[in-house]
């Protein structure tokens, strides 16, 4: 959702209109669920994917139109299994998607530049679109974007008492929801919880899960006691990068909750104990260590020494990754970033 964000800010930046599709309602098998997001630009060209198939094709060869006419619209996709057998998608369902065409107006501009600093300073809230519809015909559009912690940014456009229960719901929203109102419905959008990557260690390994990481949607924050290893030049996806003192200070000013991914891919099982011993001390949601079942028997048995106990090294994935016989730091950090999708995608929302 980061890459939408900022390609869109781009693109209103340089002046350009862009359309906006998204999944804002879902039934049965489809490639992606509701909230999902690409962006269609005047030239073509894609950025993210609402899933591919006929779905795709036929929103990206609308929304060309409508960038051209400056107008919005709506599209349902039947994708029952009578249909697909003649197209590459596999799943049956139906699916609704917005195409918003996206002005560059100094307003829209505002509220783009907000959301997409949202997203990256990881502050919870909802995007909200509203727009007039008389039977199948789509009207004009305005964004709004509503923090929980307070403040809005843009209008709705909407009688003050639609506009009250708008924001009501927008402020308990944890999935896309879509209210319809006389000649007129709005699309909440929660914004999604961005989980960051905490990588500690950048050798060749860190250097390649940092990439495959941020380029599936986590923000990665890099940390080493080596500034030739740990610098923009090797790590140009990452949000953070950290020289440190020492690992034995390596989360000093960290706040790592329980959405957070913590990877210890250190230079050696003895930085690699330092810092899973501080890892065990933060809420993260993952901590995953890098090594053979005997180094990190090891290290276990030292941490028990200083008081920890059976429950804290079971939050501890290690050796790191899904087992599917990684050898090269490029494979090897296939395997992590995996397990890292995997637990990310099956815990529960909060």
């Amino acid at each position: 959702m980061k890459m939408i964000a900022q390609t869109a800010c781009e693109l209103l930046d340089k002046g350009e209109a862009f359309v906006l599709a998204t999944i804002i309602s879902h039934s049965g098998s489809t490639p992606r669920t509701s909230g999902s997001k690409m962006i269609v630009t005047a030239d073509g060209r894609g950025v993210g994917t609402i899933g591919g198939g006929r779905l795709e094709a036929g929103a990206m060869s609308r929304a060309a139109e409508l960038i051209r006419l400056g107008q919005s619209a709506r599209m349902s996709f039947d994708l029952s299994h009578d249909t697909v057998d003649s197209t590459d998608m596999i799943c049956g369902g139906q699916a609704e998607v917005l195409l918003d065409c996206v002005s560059p107006t100094a307003m829209n501009r505002t509220v783009f530049d907000r959301w997409r600093r949202m997203l990256d300073e990881r502050q919870k809230g909802a995007l909200l679109t509203a727009f007039s519809q008389s039977e199948n015909q789509v009207g004009a559009t305005a964004h709004c974007l509503a923090a929980t912690a307070g403040g809005i940014v843009g209008d709705l456009t909407l009688p003050d008492i639609d506009r009250e229960k708008a924001l009501a719901m927008a402020a308990d929203a944890s999935a896309v929801q879509t209210l319809v109102f006389d000649g007129a419905l709005v699309v909440i959008e929660p914004t999604q919880r961005v989980c960051t990557a905490y990588l500690f260690g950048a050798g060749h390994v860190a250097r390649a899960t940092a990439a495959m990481a941020a380029a599936v949607g986590f923000r990665v924050s890099v940390a080493d006691d080596r500034e030739e290893y740990a610098n923009r030049k090797r790590f140009r996806e990452a949000s953070e990068i950290r020289v440190l003192e020492s690992f034995g200070n390596a989360f000093l000013g960290l706040v790592v909750g329980k959405d957070d991914f913590i990877v210890i891919l250190t230079r050696g099982h003895l930085h690699d104990k330092t810092v899973l011993a501080q890892a065990l001390r933060t809420g993260a949601g993952y901590i995953g260590m890098i090594g053979s079942r005997r180094k990190r028997d090891a290290i276990y048995r030292a941490l028990f020494k200083e008081g920890f106990s059976q429950g804290d090294v079971d939050r501890v994935h290690s050796p790191i990754g899904l087992p599917i016989g990684a050898e090269t730091p490029e494979e090897i950090a296939v395997s992590i970033v995996a397990e890292m999708i995997q637990i990310n995608k099956t815990r529960p929302e909060t």
